[in-house]
């Protein structure tokens, strides 16, 4: 079997085949594909119409706006992806602000001619996710080895399963996956809360992240708080956290009073479904359960927002 030329425009399935001793054979990726490394060298055939300096807000308002002119917040290069003739395009259609859909490739696709072949991956819960490491698997040729990377994250959930076992607290947690305006995470977040023994209070699992007001965050009345806006790193999380002004209730809520608030790497770890989500677990099982015993790599994801700089966000 010639080796597949593939094109992956979601980060997470971009993780997924490089997992899977795929690399040499990604030709090219999205704007936002950042891991492992080697794939920032890979051709990127298609931008976000946002500019990289728009503020959160601006960035709320340009996507309502696209989105209620109908248009997609996303250029493809046709010229680059026709010259990388792919052979397999892996995109999805569960978020229009996440990564490109089908719907943005269509008109590009028409003129193709062989047409490649097109994978969207649409998962709304953790099973979906691992399910989909099958099936980008299958699709590329390599089953044996996504059934060998689901048997070490296999490995990796009983593990904190039984760690969280011999807890007995379950903190009531709000995940906040977006700042300006708020926004709770949806889709597999809740359910990775209550796996790592937490308990969230305002998210729906296989929903999408929602907007929420300051005051529904504050009658939640959460023992944590977890800032992971999506896309960001930890520390663009914590500086926008910062910049924020908060109703003098905030810092009335436990999470705020017992200093409780993190800043953690949506992108590492919650906002891309792929193989690190299972190292998101372990980091909530952490913040939730001080005492369990997780990977160094878990650990080292912990950011505490400190008391100083939250006293300065109220």
């Amino acid at each position: 079997m010639p080796a597949q030329r593939i094109v992956s425009l979601l980060p997470s399935a971009t993780e997924t085949l490089f997992a899977l001793g795929l690399g040499d054979q990604v030709v090219g990726v999205s704007h936002e594909c950042d891991f492992p490394p080697a794939a920032r060298s890979r051709t990127v055939v298609i931008r976000s119409r946002i500019p990289k300096d728009a503020s959160p807000q601006e960035v709320d308002r340009l996507v309502r706006e696209f989105s209620a002119r109908g248009e997609s917040i996303y250029a493809v290069d046709a010229a680059a992806l026709r010259r990388l003739a792919p052979d397999l395009i892996i995109t999805q259609d569960l978020c229009h602000v996440c990564a490109a859909s089908p719907a943005d490739l269509s008109a590009v696709l028409a003129t193709f001619d062989p047409r490649p072949e097109l994978l969207s991956l649409d998962p709304a819960d953790l099973g979906d996710v691992w399910r989909d490491i099958l099936w980008v698997g299958e699709q590329t040729f390599r089953g044996h080895e996504a059934e060998r990377l689901l048997e070490s994250i296999g490995e990796k959930l009983a593990a904190i399963d039984r760690e969280v076992a011999e807890t007995v607290c379950r903190p009531r947690c709000v995940f906040l996956e977006w700042l300006q305006p708020l926004y709770v995470g949806g889709h597999w977040v809740p359910e990775m809360i209550e796996l790592a023994g937490g308990i969230d209070v305002l998210g729906k699992l296989r929903r999408p992240s929602f907007r929420v007001s300051f005051e529904e965050v504050i009658a939640a009345q959460p023992d944590v708080l977890i800032v992971a806006p999506c896309g960001y790193s930890a520390d663009q999380a914590a500086q926008e956290y910062r910049s924020l002004s908060f109703p003098g209730e905030w810092q009335d809520m436990p999470a705020v009073r017992n200093q409780q608030i993190f800043a953690l790497d949506a992108s590492s770890y919650f906002s891309r479904p792929g193989p690190r989500l299972v190292t998101g677990l372990e980091v909530l099982g952490k913040l939730f359960h001080t005492g369990i015993d997780v990977s160094p790599e878990a650990q080292q994801a912990i950011h505490p927002l400190s008391a100083s700089a939250q006293a300065a966000a109220v």
